[in-house]
């Protein structure tokens, strides 16, 4: 009595597998291509976001970079006791513009 039993219950389960699987493929075929679209959206904006931040991140290391070699230019011109061609600043001269915010 027990494989009479049984077989009923694994005809149910293997139909209903294939009926969620049959469910679950139509839903991806329904939302898929919509649900792309987005999600390829979004990853263009992201990369072109990354993209901008790095071309940031590189202007900002080429501008240290600049000051450093304009800084250890002075320090040496400073050492060795050679005009740099600035001019100091004198006490008469009006204040020094402080700094923007980007």
């Amino acid at each position: 009595m027990d494989a009479e039993n049984q077989k009923p219950r694994t005809h149910r389960f293997a139909i209903g597998l294939l009926t969620g699987a049959a469910v679950g493929v139509g839903l991806a075929m329904w939302l898929g291509p919509g649900v792309t679209r987005s999600t390829r959206r979004i990853g263009r904006a992201l990369n072109k976001l990354a993209s901008q931040g790095q071309d940031v991140r590189d202007d900002m290391a080429d501008a240290v970079a600049r000051g450093a070699h304009q800084v250890e230019r002075l320090a040496t011109a400073a050492k060795s006791g050679r005009a740099t061609g600035h001019r100091t600043r004198k006490a008469a001269d009006p204040p020094l513009a402080a700094p923007r915010a980007l």
